[in-house]
C-alpha cells in the first residue's frame, strides 16, 4: 500500500490534466497558488451541517475570497438538494466517466462554486489505482481558482469521515445542544486528539434556543477538552433557532440569500469573520492547498 502512496504522489506532482480548452501542468499551477483546505464535520447527522456549510461558503464569498464547497458526504451527498440545483456531472463521472473536475464544477449562489458528490460513491479507499490517480489529479485544479475549500463530509465516525477531517488544514465541528449530538461531538474531538493533538477543531453550536445555552454549551465543551485531552478547541460562534432557516431550506435555498437580514444570516457572517479574524495572515498562512490535503489523504489510507 505504500507504494501506491509514493506512485500516488509522484502522480500529483507530474502528472498533466487536460482541460476542455487547453492542457493544465498541475504541478505549476500549485507553484501559482494554495486554497486554504476546510474540512466541516457533526458526531451525527441532522444537526444542519451542510446548510452551514454553504452558507459559510455564501459569506466568506461575499468577503472577497473565492470559495468552493466540495460535497464529501460520499453515500448521501445534498449539497446540489439544498442549493435547488441540478448539477450536469458529479464526482461519479470524474472517476468513472472521464470527466475534467473543471467541468464538474457547478456554479452556485452569491458567486460560490461546488463539486456534488453524487449519491453511492464508495469509499476512495475502495477505488482500484487507476480510479485514485484521475481522481487525486482532478481534483488538485481545484487550487487553482480558490481560495478557500470546504468540504462537507459526511456525519459521524467513519473512516472515510476522518480521513477527510484529518486529511484537512483546518476542523469546523457543528453540533446542536441536543444531549446525543453534544456526546457525538466530543466523539470527534477525542477521535482527532488521538490522532493529532496538534490540530485545532474550531466548534460551531447551531440551533440554541439563546446566547446564554450556547456560551454555557460551549463553555462545558472548552473545560472538559481542556482537562481530558491534548487538544485545542476554538470556538467560532452559534446560530440561534430561526424560524428563517426552515423557510429557506423548504425553499432550497440559502438563508443567507433569502433572508439577508435575518437572524441567521448575520450570525453566520459574524462566524465568517471570526474565522478570518483568527489569523490575520488566513489567507497566506497555514494554507497548503487541496495538493497537500491529497498528498495527506493518500497518507491516511496507506497508514
Amino acid at each position: 500500500m505504500m507504494d501506491q502512496a509514493n506512485k500516488l504522489r509522484q502522480i500529483i506532482d507530474n502528472l498533466k490534466v487536460k482541460e476542455p480548452e487547453k492542457e493544465v501542468d498541475v504541478k505549476a499551477t500549485h507553484k501559482l497558488k494554495s486554497a486554504k483546505v476546510i474540512t466541516v464535520t457533526s458526531g451525527k447527522g441532522g444537526v444542519g451541517k451542510t446548510n452551514i456549510t454553504i452558507n459559510l461558503a455564501i459569506a466568506l464569498s461575499e468577503m472577497g475570497k473565492r470559495v468552493t464547497v466540495m460535497d464529501a458526504d460520499l453515500g448521501l451527498g445534498n449539497i446540489d438538494v439544498l442549493l435547488g440545483v441540478v448539477p450536469k456531472y458529479t464526482l461519479v463521472d470524474v472517476i468513472y466517466n472521464n470527466k475534467n473536475i473543471v467541468e464538474v464544477l457547478s456554479d452556485g449562489p452569491g458567486n460560490i462554486k461546488f463539486v456534488a458528490g453524487g449519491s453511492g460513491i464508495e469509499d476512495l479507499a475502495k477505488l482500484d489505482n487507476y480510479q485514485i490517480q484521475k481522481f487525486l489529479a482532478n481534483i488538485a485544479l481545484l487550487d487553482k481558482i480558490s481560495d478557500i475549500i470546504l468540504i462537507d463530509t459526511g456525519a459521524g465516525l467513519s473512516d472515510s469521515v476522518m480521513n477527510f477531517v484529518m486529511a484537512a488544514d483546518e476542523v469546523i465541528l457543528v453540533t446542536t445542544p441536543e444531549p446525543t449530538s453534544i456526546t457525538d461531538a466530543y466523539a470527534i474531538i477525542k477521535a482527532v486528539s488521538k490522532r493529532d493533538s496538534n490540530k485545532t477543531v474550531k466548534l460551531i453550536i447551531n440551533r440554541a434556543e439563546n446566547a446564554t445555552e450556547a456560551n454555557n454549551i460551549t463553555n462545558k465543551f472548552s473545560m472538559v477538552t481542556q482537562k481530558f485531552l491534548e487538544i485545542k478547541l476554538q470556538p467560532l460562534g452559534f446560530i440561534l433557532q430561526d424560524n428563517m432557516v426552515i423557510k429557506a431550506v423548504k425553499a432550497q435555498q440559502p438563508f443567507s440569500i433569502s433572508f439577508p437580514k435575518s437572524m441567521a444570516s448575520k450570525q453566520i457572517k459574524d462566524i465568517s469573520k471570526r474565522l478570518l479574524d483568527i489569523n490575520e495572515n488566513f489567507i497566506n498562512e497555514g494554507r497548503t492547498g487541496i495538493k497537500s490535503f491529497v498528498s495527506r489523504f493518500v497518507n491516511i489510507l496507506s497508514g
